[in-house]
């Protein structure tokens, strides 16, 4: 009696468990995805600051040079 209530919950068990491991590999790859677009960004926060104030001052300049 004691073994067929083990082996009738073993397979209950393991879909809980595969459950829990699917949801935290889905969270574990929004985490890393998150975290390689925080880094992208940090990482290309000069050059863009450098690009937009140069367009800026173009769109400054030109118009105040015309007139």
């Amino acid at each position: 009696m004691a073994e067929e209530g083990a082996k009738m919950a073993g397979p209950v068990r393991m879909v809980a468990i595969d459950r829990m491991v699917e949801n935290v590999r889905y969270k574990a790859q929004l985490i890393a995805r998150s975290n390689k677009f925080d880094s992208a960004i940090s990482e290309m926060g000069v050059i863009g600051f450098a690009v937009g104030l140069f367009v800026a001052l173009i769109l400054i300049v030109v118009p105040a040079l015309f007139i």
